[in-house]
């Protein structure tokens, strides 16, 4: 399969092209710099240049391949002004994508977080959130999903709190960013709330099946942690960088502190017995012991 992917080269693209090339797949990724071309044609998949506000880019790319990944997404959280701008962006790139890929039949992966189920784990079958600081994301994923009608193979990979690969990304990743920036390993509230976490090859799998069998209209949880306790995490980050582990205000994480301090377990059993997703790498806080000091 010809895939056109966006995000190619970021901390999930970067496994994801290669989990699609040792598969066998040929892979165009979209690059916006030098150095994403470069990193993309060293790991064996060909070029587009452009970034996602390059609308008629993004619809020649869809248009020339037999599939599509959506990973792209500019995470700046640094003002909720700055995340609705990222959360339009994606928005306006999800509908040309969707747009070229109309009547073709053929498959359009994108990705979203895992769902908020007050008291359980999520499933697949929640629905995403539509209000809050980043629930345009989730109003981006429906219209994406709702294209199954269209005759465009649609699917959506809920990707959790953190996707990490030795000791970095994901929500885990910032908090060890901030703890190095402040001197303090920090956790909102009682540190009690619990995120879900993968390992970013163990999800590169995910999104090759999606991409391969996935019915229209579907959705999937790349989730091998259910949920480890912030507390926990922190404890590793701050053990691993020498700093003090302790509670401190929902305020200090900016636009993200009301998203941190959510409890937001979510479960993967639906996704493993359906498509034979069976994650095989370290889990968050084994591979949080790679942070190095």
């Amino acid at each position: 399969m010809r895939v056109f992917i966006t995000g190619g080269t970021g901390v999930i693209g970067t496994p994801v092209v290669a989990e699609l090339l040792g598969a066998g797949h040929t892979v165009t990724a979209l690059a916006r710099s030098d150095a994403s071309a470069a990193g993309a044609e060293a790991a064996g998949a060909d070029v587009l240049r452009g970034g996602l506000a390059d609308l008629d880019v993004l619809r020649a790319g869809a248009e020339q391949a037999d599939g599509v990944i959506h990973l792209a997404f500019s995470n700046d959280f640094s003002s909720p002004e700055a995340v609705a701008r990222s959360i339009d962006e994606e928005a306006a790139a999800l509908g040309a994508l969707g747009d070229a890929l109309v009547g073709t039949g053929r498959p359009l992966v994108t990705v979203s977080g895992t769902p908020f189920a007050p008291g359980r784990l999520a499933t697949e079958d929640d629905p995403l959130p539509t209000e809050g600081i980043v629930a345009g994301r989730g109003r981006s994923v429906n219209r994406v999903l709702e294209l199954a009608s269209r005759g465009v193979r649609t699917s959506a990979v809920r990707l959790p709190r953190t996707v990490h690969h030795e000791g970095k990304g994901g929500f885990a990743g910032l908090l060890t960013d901030i703890a190095r920036r402040t001197g303090v390993s920090g956790y909102p509230g009682d540190g009690a709330q619990r995120w879900p976490a993968v390992h970013a090859i163990d999800a590169a799998v995910l999104f090759r099946l999606a991409l391969e069998k996935a019915p229209a209209g579907t959705a999937w949880h790349a989730v091998n942690d259910e949920g480890d306790a912030v507390a926990d995490i922190a404890a590793v980050i701050g053990r691993r960088l020498g700093v003090p582990v302790q509670s401190v205000p929902e305020e200090s994480f900016g636009p993200l502190g009301p998203v941190f301090a959510m409890d937001q377990p979510a479960t993967s059993a639906h996704t493993r017995g359906a498509l034979g997703w069976e994650p095989t790498h370290p889990r968050l806080l084994q591979d949080l012991e790679n942070i190095q000091p």
